[in-house]
């Protein structure tokens, strides 16, 4: 029986799918396969049986493996492995020589060494022409600088992330998916970038895993702030919790009550019961009190209220109280319909008028105090 074979040919790659053919092959086994840059050597790290109807064929369209490697292709990887970690000293040192604006990330050699990778990352463009001379001049061979991004050098280099655990990105990640900032706003995350940011300063890409159930859960959820209809009254919506699967609303009497999604769509769009009917008519038929308390009357004199028996007008008849003139020149608020003293008839001459001795009046005094000064300009600077 034929099999699906899963190949990875580094740690952080991608998995490639092939056919077995005639071999039978075992998890963690390595394989020789034909790819589109030569031969090159693979770890399996899945297999799956293919159906009994394409044991003929290849499943499921796949390419069969070349063979099974053997103890001289092990011992070729393993030279391959020092070869690469020379060429990176020497592609470092040939950097610094022609001073680049660039960082060495990994080198990459072809199990026939047909061809070696070197990647690297850089700000921008990095005119290398002069630095593959001097690779192609010491090994012979085709040589390819390939530019990659700070994710793709964090899944190389492998990191701690902030939850304490290896980086997704290198551990089971293959491919990367766009991250933005909309993402954490669902999540009511707070948009701190040290802390919705990975190592590699890029926004986390476990924001991604849980976007699918937010999405869904804000599309059962109603509109955040709005006010609707239900069965307990008039209730607005505050806030959504999503691992509660649950809503905070806010009732016509101030107070927030907490219901699951299930009994929102049972209580919304539906008209008042009863009970929420006599409960608004009795708080609107009872007496509201003034928000302020009354002010307490002001005395006659500044001191004690007449009333008291320590007071000395307490003592006085009536024909006294009446007797003692009264204070016209205590200051009163003018009223709101009254007219202001310059807005009466009468007050517009006197404004008008001049001092006997020929000098203005206060009022006019008062009026050209209130104008503002010219600020003097200054010469410009030569």
């Amino acid at each position: 029986m034929s099999q699906t074979l899963g190949v990875k040919f580094n740690d952080y790659g991608q998995v490639y799918y092939f056919g077995s053919g005639p071999f039978v092959v075992r998890e963690g086994q390595h394989v020789i396969v034909k790819t589109d840059q030569g031969m090159g050597l693979g770890k399996v790290i899945l297999v799956r049986q293919a159906p009994k109807e394409m044991d003929d064929e290849a499943p499921e369209g796949h390419k069969p493996i070349y063979r099974l490697a053997n103890e001289k292709d092990m011992e070729a990887v393993a030279e391959n492995e020092i070869l690469s970690r020379d060429a990176f000293k020497f592609c470092r040192a040939c950097i610094n020589t022609h001073k680049l604006g660039m960082k060495l990330v990994d080198v990459e050699v072809f199990f026939d060494r047909s061809k070696m990778v070197f990647y690297f990352t850089a700000p921008g463009r990095i005119d290398f022409r002069e630095l593959i001379k001097d690779l192609v001049k010491e090994y012979r061979t085709r040589i390819e600088l390939r530019q990659i991004g700070v994710r793709h050098e964090t899944q190389m280099l492998g990191a701690i992330g902030n939850c304490g655990q290896m980086c997704c990105c290198r551990r089971f990640m293959r491919k990367f998916v766009p991250v933005t900032i909309k993402m954490a706003k669902e999540q009511n995350l707070f948009l701190n970038p040290t802390k919705i940011s990975g190592i590699c300063g890029r926004l986390l890409c476990c924001l991604s895993f849980e976007q699918q159930g937010y999405e869904e859960f804000h599309r059962m959820c109603p509109r955040v702030g709005k006010k609707y209809q239900t069965s307990l009254g008039h209730m607005k919506v505050l806030r959504s919790n999503f691992f509660k699967k649950s809503l905070s609303l806010l009732d016509e009497n101030f107070e927030e009550q907490e219901v699951s999604i299930d009994e929102w769509n049972e209580i919304v769009n539906k008209p008042p019961s009863e009970e929420a009917k006599a409960e608004a008519k009795a708080r609107s038929a009872a007496p509201q009190g003034r928000r302020g308390g009354r002010r307490p009357s002001r005395p006659d004199s500044g001191g004690q209220q007449s009333g008291e028996p320590d007071s000395p007008v307490a003592d006085q008849t009536p024909s006294a109280r009446e007797e003692k003139p009264a204070r016209d020149d205590r200051k009163r608020r003018p009223r709101k319909d009254m007219p202001r003293k310059a807005d009466a008839p009468e007050a517009r001459p006197e404004q008008a008028a001049s001092s006997p001795d020929g000098g203005d009046t206060d009022d006019a005094k008062s009026k050209r105090a209130r104008r503002p000064r010219r600020r003097r300009r200054r010469p410009p600077k030569k």
